[in-house]
């Protein structure tokens, strides 16, 4: 049995919730009075009492939350017994180390998931799992992992990767018809920074890394990887690179696939790994590149060599207020072409922007002066509708030079679209409610409110007819399915490019008195998708496809493209060893592509 604990981090501190977002420090309390006070100290957040955050809630759903009427989570969550390959246990356990296997029911619990709300999380805490892993595994070295796949082999078991489970494409749901003993490999004991290279500013990092510890280490050392995701304090490196994750300082810093060099991938056939880390070659096909958006599907990712960077000279925060979210994305295509982006900015629409507003404590006199003031100056001197406008949010990093020159074209070009500068403390603000934000889903599921965000690459020329898109299907699907209240739905630009942008959506509806609302939630998305990508969006930026877009992928490439994956899949792993079957491995939904019955 495992007995080391993977639910805390390196300072011993950081306990995770077994299934819900996050750590056990943190979460949203309901007072008596109805205000919201976020626990803990370790998000801007934390403290907070919140007085909006519930009538904003109320306001936006159009509902009146019913305080006696929580849902209750399943408190004895089922789990059906483990289906061992009693051969496969026996072998691993002599083999590796009985310290790094358990059928242990919690920890099988806790690798059966990710954090995709209606599919998975939603379940979990509500009903029950369809399937659960029958054992885990936690490999600490290259050796362990290769061990683990040749006894795989051997005994003909499925193999599951697991790194931080925040997956949001059900890519660690489990395939029903899995007949085979299911085995989740935890990658988290491979945490080591293995080396750094100073002269050349790159580091040999295992895979199974946190963003937050590989971030800390580094930082020790003077250096950073640049890459921050949303999920950074819970996903690992490792994941990062089976999804072709993004992360928020892409501009600077690049995306994963900038960032790493080199990857050491293990599959039933062998390690694929090319040589020395280079900044550049042409070796022909360059087989790392089947690691990136792997998903499981093909092998265990061990570790990479990524490049790193000096920590800037310069840090520095602001934020711009726009009248509308068109003049915001006008400015934003214009900052594009400069060639001097800051290290992340993001457009909030005008409900992100107030509920940024609600979830602010009660203000001081002198903050509330402020506060009077700045409003003056926005609805009656410069005339902007509270209902329309919207921010964006900044974050400049480099040489004092680089910073400078930053700020002096932002200021330009967001006085020529109507901007105002909103500060450095809104800018800071802003941009760190992303760590506490993700919380929020958890909480209001409590007052059956399901929510979650699902993100898309657009064309500079497609942004607003993906907008409107979305806003009039979301309505519609609203009415159609006789939910209460109104849909929340609201999109922020996140990541820039010179051709186009990345939109990220956020959408709920409350779910008081509706059957199955998980599944009502996971229909709906699926048609949206269906309609941000005939308006002209893609299948995803960087949440990757797992299972829950499987469907669209026949719209990604090509069928001679699909055939090219699926020849390397059945040359490299026959015995279908790595069987999660994410993105063109999972089996369709729709009834076009279901097998024709014989006659």
């Amino acid at each position: 049995m495992a007995d080391k604990s993977l639910d805390k981090g390196s300072s011993g501190e950081d306990i995770r919730y077994d299934h819900k977002w996050g750590f056990t420090d943190t979460y949203f309390q309901l007072n008596p009075d109805h205000t919201v006070t976020v626990t803990g100290s370790r998000y801007a957040l934390s403290g907070t009492v919140m007085h909006e955050f519930l009538p904003f809630v109320e306001e936006m759903l159009d509902i009146k939350i019913d305080y006696d009427n929580l849902q209750p989570e399943v408190k004895n969550k089922p789990v059906p017994a483990a289906k061992l390959n009693e051969a496969f246990y026996q072998a691993a356990q002599a083999q590796l180390g009985a310290d790094k296997v358990t059928i242990d029911d919690r920890q099988r619990l806790i690798h059966s998931h990710g954090q995709t709300t209606a599919d998975e999380v939603y379940k979990v805490l509500y009903s029950a799992l369809d399937r659960v892993v029958d054992l885990v595994l936690f490999p600490e070295t290259q050796e362990d992992v290769e061990l683990i796949i040749k006894l795989a082999g051997e005994h003909n078991v499925c193999l599951v990767p697991y790194g931080g489970g925040t997956s949001v494409s059900c890519a660690l749901q489990l395939p029903q018809n899995e007949t085979r003993s299911i085995v989740s490999v935890d990658m988290r004991r491979m945490d080591k920074i293995l080396w750094v290279d100073h002269e050349n500013f790159r580091a040999g990092v295992q895979a199974g890394i946190y963003g937050k510890d590989l971030e800390a280490r580094l930082d020790r050392l003077g250096y950073t990887s640049g890459h921050e995701p949303d999920s950074l304090e819970l996903s690992t490196l490792g994941g990062w690179i089976s999804t072709n994750a993004s992360g928020m300082k892409k501009n600077r810093y690049g995306n994963i696939e900038d960032i790493v060099e080199s990857v050491t991938m293990v599959t039933p056939k062998g390690v694929i790994e090319a040589g020395p880390a280079m900044p550049r070659q042409s070796i022909g096909i360059d087989p790392k590149q089947v690691a990136f958006g792997s998903e499981g599907n093909l092998g265990i990712i061990t570790s990479a060599v990524i490049k790193i960077h000096k920590l800037p000279e310069v840090k520095k925060y602001g934020s711009l207020v726009f009248p509308t979210f068109r003049n915001g994305t006008e400015f934003l295509y214009e900052l594009a072409q400069t060639g001097l982006l800051p290290a992340s900015i993001r457009l909030l629409d005008n409900i992100q922007f107030r509920f940024g507003s609600a979830l602010k404590g009660e203000p001081t006199r002198g903050e509330a002066f402020m506060g009077e003031i700045q409003k003056f100056f926005l609805l009656k001197v410069k005339n902007f509708d509270p209902n329309e406008l919207c921010a964006a949010t900044i974050v400049m990093e480099g040489t004092k030079e680089e910073v400078e020159a930053q700020e002096k074209v932002i200021k330009r070009l967001a006085k020529k679209h109507g901007g105002i500068a909103g500060g450095e403390t809104n800018g800071k603000r802003g941009y760190m409610l992303t760590y506490a934000i993700a919380y929020i889903r958890d909480f209001l599921a409590d007052f059956h409110i399901i929510g979650e965000t699902y993100e898309t690459t657009v064309p500079w020329n497609k942004v607003q007819p993906v907008l409107d898109a979305v806003a009039v299907l979301v309505d519609q699907k609203h009415k159609e399915y006789g939910l209460p209240g109104r849909a929340y739905i609201s999109p922020r630009i996140t990541q820039l490019y010179q051709t186009g942008v990345c939109i990220y959506f956020t959408h709920g509806f409350s779910t008081m008195g509706v059957e199955n609302p998980d599944e009502i939630f996971s229909e709906i998305e699926h048609s949206l998708r269906e309609a941000i990508m005939a308006a002209g969006g893609s299948i995803s930026h960087h949440h990757g496809v797992g299972k829950i877009r499987k469907d669209f992928m026949k719209h990604a490439i090509s069928p001679a493209a699909t055939q090219l994956i699926k020849d390397i899949k059945t040359a490299n792993d026959p015995q279908n060893i790595f069987g999660i079957r994410n993105n063109i491995f999972a089996e369709s939904t729709e009834p076009e592509l279901a097998a024709k019955p014989e006659v």
